[in-house]
């Protein structure tokens, strides 16, 4: 009798379906109507990896302060809390991303990004671009954490 050999399963087709909370990523709900209809995660762990999308410095209140250091700052809080809350620290945080719309407010970000993670050395980049999604936005920040780098 010949050896018979078993298929082995077959990966399923893409999906044209957002990705489901059931897919084993950990995400922070949506915070806004926009992002909820977008379809977009603010923070998502997979694996070991925790990615921050670009991130506005909006306050608990909804406002947005016309100072961009403080904007800075307000974009690091919530990033810190968003890594905390998908089982990270700061001192995991490898990678910042900084978008300001005047260049000339670039050591006040810079002064934020300091406070919150001169400690821990993670690359950073600073760049300056046209615009942000909203009126005020002056400055959006996006951030990388690897669960267990930190020091």
């Amino acid at each position: 009798m010949a050896d018979q050999q078993t298929a082995e399963p077959r990966p399923a087709p893409p999906s044209t379906k957002r990705a489901e909370p059931r897919d084993g990523r950990q995400r922070i709900p949506p915070l806004s109507p926009f992002e909820e209809s977008a379809g977009f995660t603010r923070a998502l762990r997979v694996g070991d990896r925790i990615i921050v999308a670009g991130n506005i410095g909006v306050e608990a209140d909804g406002s947005i302060s016309p100072d961009a250091g403080r904007q800075a700052e307000r974009c690091f809080e919530l990033i810190l809390d968003y890594v905390q809350q998908l089982g990270g620290r700061a001192e995991d945080m490898v990678r910042v991303r900084m978008f300001v719309t005047d260049i000339a407010d670039a050591q006040k970000v810079t002064d934020a990004f300091t406070r919150a993670l001169g400690h821990v050395r993670p690359t950073g980049t600073l760049v300056a671009v046209a615009a942000l999604a909203g009126p005020g936005f002056k400055v959006e920040i996006e951030a990388e954490a690897v669960i267990g780098a930190g020091q």
